[in-house]
């Protein structure tokens, strides 16, 4: 895989490193696409009760990305990706304040919630899309919970993270358990990713 450039089509930190699990070499070309009105889009068309569309959404924004970057970079391999964070109720994208991100964690605690991650792999002319989801489950919302999603918002930086929380920082303590992929949550499942690329390209 290093007869051609291999492009990261995503500014995270998160997924950079864990490219490099991968890839010694590669370039990082954010997407340019909005996808906040994407996202409107997409969930004012999709019927309230219908919340396994979230899924698709996923997808779709992981699609776009690579779509976007490919146009200029055609005879590249190019790697996209989309976390969402969802239960069987709510969609939780970013929080945009401290209301936001304290509302998300205390409803997230005592449950358990999904984080899906699509990747879009852009390859001769192709694209190939897959998904990977992980279940988390927050500790419940007792005295101590309430106390460390305080400190958590007020130390780390949840506003940059679907959910409010991301599983490799301080968040780490609200959690009880998680059955999946723990990359997946970081925002890359990347042994799977590793795999396809290799179905891929060989």
């Amino acid at each position: 895989m290093d007869n051609f450039d291999i492009i990261l089509a995503s500014n995270s930190q998160r997924r950079k490193e864990l490219l490099k699990f991968i890839f010694n070499k590669f370039k990082v070309i954010p997407a340019n696409i909005d996808e906040r009105n994407l996202e409107r889009k997409f969930l004012s068309e999709i019927a309230k009760d219908n919340k396994s569309k979230y899924s698709e959404l996923c997808d779709i924004l992981s699609f776009e990305k690579c779509k976007n970057v490919a146009t200029n970079y055609k005879s590249s391999l190019i790697i996209s990706a989309d976390t969402i964070v969802y239960d069987d109720m709510y969609l939780f994208g970013k929080p945009n304040n401290y209301e936001e991100a304290k509302f998300m964690l205390e409803y997230l605690s005592g449950k358990e919630h999904i984080v899906q991650t699509s990747v879009t792999i852009y390859f001769n002319n192709t694209f190939s899309t897959f998904s990977e989801k992980s279940y988390v489950s927050f500790y419940d919302l007792d005295e101590i919970q309430k106390a460390t999603i305080k400190s958590y918002i007020k130390n780390e930086n949840p506003y940059d993270k679907a959910g409010a929380y991301g599983i490799q920082d301080g968040a780490s303590l609200l959690i009880k358990h998680i059955n999946g992929d723990y990359f997946n949550i970081v925002g890359l499942p990347i042994s799977k990713l590793n795999r396809k690329l290799l179905e891929i390209v060989s």
